[in-house]
């Protein structure tokens, strides 16, 4: 199985989402070709409510332990509940340029 696919089942397991999303995003990073190292999850559901974004994170990263602590080399995490998500007007935060391996001249 894939670690996007690993991904995808845990976090629904995990928390039964309104909304998953999973995007794999080595290809923006200095990484081989085909790689699973660098993804973005945007979790909703109502578990959140109430809860601040550490707490959130940390469940997350929980549920991904695993594949923190192999495969997977970062990890943005966008979490909302379903009413949070159904207010956001600009949608999920773009992931930051990879600035990894860049060599500085001076």
């Amino acid at each position: 199985m894939l670690v996007k696919e690993t991904i995808e089942q845990k976090l629904e397991d995990a928390f039964a989402p309104y909304h998953l999303e999973v995007v794999n995003e080595s290809y923006m990073h200095n990484v081989p070709a085909g790689s699973e190292s660098h993804f973005k999850v945007v979790v909703v559901c109502d578990q959140f409510q109430g809860q601040r974004l550490l707490p959130r994170h940390r469940a997350i990263n929980t549920v991904l332990a695993d594949e923190l602590s192999n495969n997977v080399h970062a990890l943005a995490i966008h979490t909302y509940t379903v009413e949070e998500w159904q207010n956001l007007f600009d949608g999920v935060p773009s992931s930051p340029s990879c600035r990894g391996g860049a060599k500085l001249s001076g």
